[in-house]
């Protein structure tokens, strides 16, 4: 297949949103691993002393990530969350007023391969959270074994991005006064390894945690569609019960950690790469869903929850499906 070069010749504007897009790729495929490489040639070098006083800090601040994190109004306002945005474009929708007096559980579908959505609409204010949702604070969750890594952690909590122990949900549902809001990319890692263009699988049949979670604290439930989310990458074939997929899944047991094989564009080429397609997204938030708070919920009614969030979220995909260039008899499969 021939490769097909970008134009030499490119707004300003354009390689700026590029160049955005390549250091959010770099964050989250390599970031982690050259913040790990530094504290430890530190350790090892002449910056050994201010390397182990480092190391003693993040000891005392373990519980930080769990705790709300450690989030920088300016870091989120950065200029070069704009050229984010706009690489794609994502827009950020809302179909219903939040109270700010109480807090919600945003339920995110789907994970994507990168959760670009999620990102730029939660951990940046590039697309307008707070003036669409104002007295409301979005924290994204996280796997915890990336707040274990030293450098790396102060810089995702600085966007928004905390802990998805039970002790972070908690923590946030949990506040006098509202104004938090959990969001959880429900179908975890696993789900990943279904993001291509095209597909509508959502891991969620079996996922009724977030929803205990709800009924514990009282916090609202807000189904949360990103139209698109799952355009931005093709990924190897990896059919349930290949090789690849067996491979994939038991290194997502072992590590909790999921190994999508994608690939999509790169900077100076449309042929292949790591960078994602200039695909829009499209992130509608929706109403939210009254929850009683139950200290200690029974099997019956958080199974009764899941099902009234199962029929709230569908209905939400199949009301503005067409809007956002989904055929209208394409429909979520469940599993």
């Amino acid at each position: 297949m021939p490769i097909r070069f970008a134009p030499l010749r490119l707004p300003l504007r354009r390689r700026l949103q590029t160049a955005a897009v390549l250091q959010w790729v770099f964050s989250f495929l390599a970031m982690a691993q050259c913040c790990l490489a530094l504290f430890l040639l530190a350790l090892l070098g002449e910056l050994w002393l201010p390397a182990l006083l480092y190391a003693a800090w993040l000891y005392l601040d373990r519980e930080t990530p769990s705790r709300g994190g450690r989030r920088s109004t300016w870091v989120r306002n950065w200029a070069v969350w704009r050229h984010f945005r706009d690489y794609f474009p994502i827009t950020l929708v809302k179909t219903a007023p939040l109270d700010p007096s109480r807090n919600y559980l945003f339920g995110f579908h789907p994970h994507g391969v990168l959760v670009a959505g999620a990102f730029g609409n939660f951990c940046t204010e590039a697309t307008g959270f707070g003036e669409l949702f104002p007295g409301l604070t979005p924290s994204l969750l996280m796997l915890p074994f990336w707040f274990r890594l030293p450098l790396f952690r102060d810089y995702i909590m600085s966007g928004g991005l905390v802990s998805s122990d039970k002790a972070s949900v908690s923590y946030l549902l949990g506040q006098e006064g509202g104004g938090q809001v959990a969001v959880i990319a429900v179908g975890g890692p696993p789900e990943s390894l279904d993001a291509r263009p095209g597909a509508l699988t959502l891991q969620i049949l079996g996922r009724k945690g977030f929803i205990k979670a709800a009924l514990q604290h009282g916090a609202a439930l807000v189904p949360v569609f990103s139209f698109g989310e799952n355009e931005l990458f093709h990924q190897v074939p990896n059919p349930r019960g290949s090789l690849v997929r067996a491979a994939q899944e038991r290194l997502q047991k072992l590590v909790g950690l999921a190994l999508p094989l994608f690939h999509a564009r790169g900077v100076f080429q449309y042929s292949f790469g790591l960078l994602p397609f200039r695909s829009p997204i499209h992130t509608v938030v929706g109403a939210p869903i009254p929850v009683p708070r139950t200290p200690v919920p029974s099997r019956e009614a958080v199974d009764r929850l899941h099902a009234t969030y199962l029929e709230r979220l569908i209905a939400l995909f199949e009301e503005n499906k067409t809007k956002y260039g989904v055929p209208p008899e394409k429909h979520l499969n469940l599993i």
